[in-house]
């Protein structure tokens, strides 16, 4: 099997990230910041705030320390946005969740795949409307502090699959992986808002393909920016993009703004060992309006490892349904998260 390396060094790129963690949680001074995040990258819950300790030599000035403030921000240990944080370059780190999904069931399987033209209609598929799904994610600095201390480079990588694993008959082939290469500009701001701290600004080019040839190929490229803002045990992600133009003689689907939208607006909520997001996208059209929600809950079950329940409604659940409107249930384990 090709895939099982793959897995292993996904499994090793978490590990390898959890120590670094751990490494940096070491070289911090007060010990209730140490304590908090020793916690945040275990899983454990925080101290309450009443419960930590003042910060040596400043308690008079600063007051109580904050469970937020003594753990540092999420997005900061995930992004290594503060210079305590950095761990250098070249290291693979967690991206977005990974999750293996051994029960998926939609209610309306696409079996009739379709791009912008005609032509582009393959073959009817015999789909079952149950399969598996997995996706892996990860990241690694290519450039670190590129102005001054602040102004870090990225290379991105995620990858999704949709395995007919249930259909004897064919085999159990996959019905459709989705390639999602990336390069991601990230700036620390740390901008005091209304309930909220604006922590990062992201810039970025993405390009996402199935690989497939025609009738079923389905790729594009787009530039997006992301707001990275942040509250106890919260975050919000927000993020527009803009696709880049193609050929039109070759461009299957120059449609796909108007379905899978023109932007996304993610929520993070942690507490005590539980992950929930849900992720919001629209095209931005009164007409026509469409778009997609998708909610995660990660539990824990032991460790590193958690329960996944996965929800999805609306168009573009994989690339090749982009203009296919279905629900999704789907139900497994998880790795790694959004924080």
């Amino acid at each position: 099997m090709k895939r099982a390396p793959t897995l292993l060094l996904l499994a090793s790129a978490i590990g390898s990230a959890q120590a670094d963690n751990l490494e940096a949680c070491k070289r911090i001074v007060v010990d209730a910041r140490r304590l908090a995040c020793y916690d945040e990258v275990l899983g454990r819950v925080a101290p309450p705030a009443d419960t930590l300790s003042m910060e040596q030599g400043t308690a008079a000035s600063r007051g109580r320390v904050t469970a937020r403030e003594s753990l540092g921000s999420s997005l900061s240990l995930r992004w290594e946005l503060e210079p305590a944080h950095k761990r250098g370059t070249f290291l693979f780190r967690p991206y977005k969740p990974v999750y293996m999904l051994p029960l998926r069931w939609s209610d309306s399987p696409n079996r009739n795949p379709r791009g912008y033209t005609e032509r582009n209609t393959p073959a009817g598929q015999g789909l079952k409307p149950v399969e598996a799904k997995f996706q892996i994610s990860f990241k690694a600095k290519v450039l670190e502090s590129v102005f001054g201390d602040n102004g870090d480079l990225w290379f991105g990588y995620t990858q999704q699959a949709s395995w007919q694993v249930y259909d004897r008959g064919d085999s159990a082939p996959f019905r459709e992986s989705v390639y999602e290469p990336e390069l991601i500009a990230v700036w620390r701001t740390d901008i005091a808002l209304p309930g909220l701290r604006w922590r990062m600004v992201s810039l970025g080019f993405n390009h996402q393909s199935n690989g497939k040839t025609e009738p079923a190929s389905r790729s594009w490229n787009r530039v997006y920016a992301e707001l990275g803002l942040e509250g106890e045990d919260f975050a919000l992600l927000v993020k527009p993009w803009l696709r880049l133009p193609e050929d039109e003689g070759s461009d299957d689907n120059r449609d796909i703004e108007d379905y899978i939208g023109r932007g996304e607006l993610t929520g993070i909520w942690k507490r005590q060992g539980h992950v929930v997001s849900l992720g919001l996208r629209h095209s931005l059209r009164a007409h026509p309006s469409r778009g997609a929600a998708t909610l995660d809950w990660a539990f824990p079950i032991r460790g590193y490892l958690k329960g996944h329940l996965q929800v999805f409604t609306g168009y573009g659940e994989t690339l090749i349904d982009y203009n296919h409107r279905q629900t999704v249930f789907g139900i497994g384990v998880s790795l790694a998260q959004w924080l």
